[in-house]
């Protein structure tokens, strides 16, 4: 497994060996000791799968308080996945990170708790996997604006598919302070 940074090094791209025969293939998406030792020591306890339409837009999500590191796989399709810092006082505060993801080749993407994540369907039939880090809790949802000005993600589509939360959600300025984590420097990855 090779681990490297995004424009946002919190959030990591993981590119997994995947030991191929005539049968076919074989990758392992989870090992706590492995990904420990690439810096990913964080404990899982919820998997999510999601199955996308070409044009869905799932986000920006994110969970404040108990926020969720999440590590995602798309298993079928391709996506195009952001990440933004919305940790209030992050030198990093309001900046994004982007990256194509698909199931071939193999990739995870690594988002900590106090990011918020998105992404679009680039393809029919997206099965996009997550691991969490705390269970979902509904009132610790917190959703921003997919095209924020102030964030200027650079989505691929134009007039994605939303739910009706999503075209709802407010922009990063309009989010109250007290609705957002705080950035501790010493605080691990994914606490």
């Amino acid at each position: 497994m090779i681990v490297q940074p995004l424009a946002l090094p919190e959030v990591r791209l993981l590119s997994l060996d995947a030991h191929a025969d005539d049968r076919g293939h074989f990758m392992e998406l989870w090992h706590a000791d492995r990904y420990a030792e690439a810096g990913i020591d964080v404990s899982f306890v919820q998997d999510n799968l999601s199955v996308s339409a070409r044009h869905v837009l799932r986000g920006l999500h994110f969970q404040h308080p108990q926020g969720q590191a999440k590590l995602i796989t798309v298993l079928q399709g391709r996506v195009f996945d952001a990440v933004v810092d919305v940790r209030r006082g992050s030198p990093r505060f309001g900046q994004w990170a982007s990256t194509e993801l698909s199931a071939e080749p193999p990739h995870q993407l690594f988002v900590p708790a106090g990011f918020a994540h998105g992404f679009v369907a680039l393809t029919d039939g997206v099965r996009f996997h997550y691991k969490c880090s705390r269970p979902y809790a509904p009132s610790n949802e917190r959703s921003l604006r997919w095209d924020d000005p102030q964030l200027g993600i650079d989505w691929p589509v134009q007039a994605p598919t939303l739910s009706a939360k999503d075209a709802a959600a407010p922009t990063l300025n309009a989010v109250p302070a007290s609705d957002l984590p705080v950035y501790d420097a010493s605080q691990p990855h994914g606490a």
